[in-house]
């Protein structure tokens, strides 16, 4: 089994998904996986999260599937149980790192400054969300902790087809997270072509 930073290597743009209704999720995946990005990071933002991960997960045992907006560890159980293979949280949060090594699941946290950035270090991770992305400096912020720190990043907050490959280009970027190719509006109506043809496009500029 591949260590998760090669996974997200592999496969350098993260969908970042809010998923209104699971019963949508397997098609939202397989439409992922058929298209060239066969990952998703769902989101803790609505109710439905931990089904819609168990969903993806029983229909594609395979595919490398993320807990996102994690907050406390009542969601870390609830991610776990549905079969994720990572946890990210928006923030740095001690006690939900060390619930999460508890449980053993690796968890990519958010930072945007030197200090975070060292206080996760001193937990051990090496391999942190930079969020939000471009409201916090962009390439050149990352630049700048990359120069300071060994660690690697997973960008996510402004990050588009305009300037995803800006941010992949950083030797830190392992991936980088992104709604634009999966947006609530499609998943909603089902508008699987244009889904579809959104996450080929993602492909096609990361290829």
């Amino acid at each position: 089994m591949k260590a998760l930073e090669q996974q997200l290597q592999d496969i350098k743009v993260v969908p970042v998904i809010a998923i209104e209704d699971a019963n949508k999720a397997v098609k939202l995946a397989q439409v992922l996986i058929e298209n060239g990005l066969p990952c998703a990071e769902v989101t803790f933002r609505t109710e439905q999260a931990a089904q819609a991960i168990a969903n993806m997960r029983e229909a594609y045992p395979d595919m490398l599937i993320g807990a996102g907006t994690v907050l406390n560890s009542k969601q870390v159980d609830e991610a776990i149980n549905a079969g994720v293979d990572f946890i990210v949280s928006p923030g740095f949060n001690p006690t939900t790192v060390k619930y999460c090594q508890q449980r053993n699941v690796q968890i990519v946290p958010g930072v945007n400054n030197p200090s975070l950035v060292e206080q996760a270090m001193e937990m051990g991770l090496k391999t942190l969300k930079f969020f939000p992305a471009e409201p916090s400096g962009g390439v050149s912020m990352l630049k700048a902790l990359s120069a300071v720190y060994p660690v690697q990043f997973m960008p996510t907050g402004g990050v588009k087809p305009s300037n995803v490959k800006d941010y992949l280009s950083v030797e830190s970027v392992v991936a980088c997270g992104g709604t634009w190719m999966v947006p609530n509006d499609l998943i909603e109506n089902e508008d699987w072509d244009e889904l579809a043809a959104l996450v080929k496009q993602v492909a096609n500029i990361i290829a």
